[in-house]
């Protein structure tokens, strides 16, 4: 990234191993390279940074989900950042980019697509590695929706566990629990104008959002 001419780089490293060929990195660049020996689950780089940033990572395969949840719910919406070039494991790629109607269509493809533009930038094959891992990596561009609908992302969250929690139900039975006498679910439903004979794989993004924007009117969320 330096070397094709980003103006700063902020690493942030949590294995202690790395940080040797960081500081060499940040020698050669100098100014141009801050390097952070954090975990980035919890460490806030906002303050280290101008606006607008780019996210640029190869995460983890064990915190990539967490990380990129903790990215897409970052509030207010647009975000700090104005791109993010992630790597994942091929499976989870597969997740983030599934559309409706598909196996891996779920959770995370409703919260990566509801706030950001997303797309499949290309796969990288073990060899590329060392040592090399037993899958294929993907790396995926998110780019922040400025129109984003604005709902919490709390509310989406809960109404896409309970639809995706019991995928081969009904949503009219998946959704049951979050029902109430004050949020009768037959008037969710003539409201939003879904069916609920639908299953949680068969419903839009919009579809979810408009959902949660009804349960949380009735203060269910």
């Amino acid at each position: 990234m330096l070397s094709e001419g980003a103006a700063h780089v902020l690493a942030v490293e949590q294995d202690s191993r790395a940080i040797p060929a960081l500081e060499e990195v940040r020698t050669a660049y100098p100014n141009r390279l801050a390097v952070h020996r954090a975990d980035a689950l919890s460490f806030d780089p906002t303050p280290h940074l101008s606006q607008p940033a780019r996210i640029v990572a190869n995460l983890p395969y064990n915190v990539g989900t967490p990380l990129l949840i903790k990215w897409l719910s970052i509030e207010p919406w647009p975000p700090w950042f104005d791109r993010m070039v992630l790597m994942f494991q091929k499976e989870v790629a597969e997740r983030i980019v599934a559309q409706p109607g598909s196996k891996t269509y779920g959770r995370l493809s409703v919260l990566s697509q509801w706030r950001c533009q997303v797309r499949k930038t290309f796969d990288i094959e073990p060899r590329a590695f060392t040592p090399p891992p037993s899958v294929v990596s993907t790396v995926v561009t998110f780019i922040p929706k400025d129109d984003a609908r604005l709902l919490p992302v709390s509310a989406v969250e809960k109404v896409t566990a309970a639809a995706f929690g019991q995928r081969r139900k009904m949503i009219r039975a998946s959704l049951k629990p979050l029902a109430s006498e004050r949020c009768p679910l037959e008037e969710i439903f003539e409201k939003s104008g879904i069916p609920g004979t639908r299953r949680a794989e068969e419903l839009s993004i919009d579809q979810f959002l408009e959902l949660a924007a009804l349960f949380l009117e009735n203060g269910e969320n």
